[in-house]
């Protein structure tokens, strides 16, 4: 029981969830920290399709020193119903997001958001940068479809690596949140403000 109010405390876990992340990993808590966050992903994917009508707009304004801030943020992010959406561990989500946009600066929500014309110009120009560093011609469509998936990564933010954890993409931060909440999440829209980029 020690062990399982411990992971628990590290987690915020549901207890069941706890005991038999323990069982399943031989009460290695390293171990079952991973286990718990492999299934609150899977778990997050079964309530992917259920609608979103409630949640917040978030703000954050990045300041330095004394100096106004020069970046800023706004993230709407919806959740099923209003008591998640009044929840601090939802709000604490919305604020990681919101700060992650202003350092990260993503250009889209989705991969399905990035306008279909220009994967065409990204792809067209990885082709010709490979041709004209005479990259082997059977080479260069795997070439081309990688720096496709770096543009993509880059520039998304559900695919982009957590700023305060390089080895966790956003999807994924939002994943575990749904599991812990037991409600869809999702990113409706997102705007960045920067003073020095016009």
């Amino acid at each position: 029981m020690e062990l399982v109010k411990k992971l628990r405390d590290m987690t915020g876990a549901g207890m069941m969830d706890c005991k038999r992340a323990l069982e399943e990993s031989e009460a290695d808590l390293d171990k079952a920290v991973v286990w718990l966050r492999e299934h609150g992903i899977s778990k997050a994917a079964k309530r992917a399709g259920r609608e979103t009508s409630n949640g917040i707009v978030e703000a954050y304004l990045h300041r330095t020193g004394d100096y106004p801030p020069q970046v800023g943020a706004l993230i709407e992010l919806n959740c099923e119903s209003d008591f998640v959406a009044k929840g601090d561990d939802f709000r604490a989500l919305a604020r990681e997001l919101a700060m992650h946009i202003a350092a990260a600066a993503p250009r889209w929500v989705s991969r399905e958001d990035v306008p279909e014309d220009l994967l065409r110009e990204e792809r067209d120009l990885y082709q010709r940068k490979a041709e004209q560093d005479g990259k082997p011609a059977q080479a260069i469509p795997k070439i081309v479809e990688a720096q496709v998936e770096a543009f993509v990564k880059d520039h998304c933010l559900l695919e982009q690596p957590y700023v305060r954890d390089q080895k966790t993409p956003i999807r994924n931060l939002i994943a575990e949140t749904v599991a812990k909440l037991q409600e869809n999440i999702t990113v409706r829209r997102f705007c960045r403000f920067s003073i020095k980029e016009g």
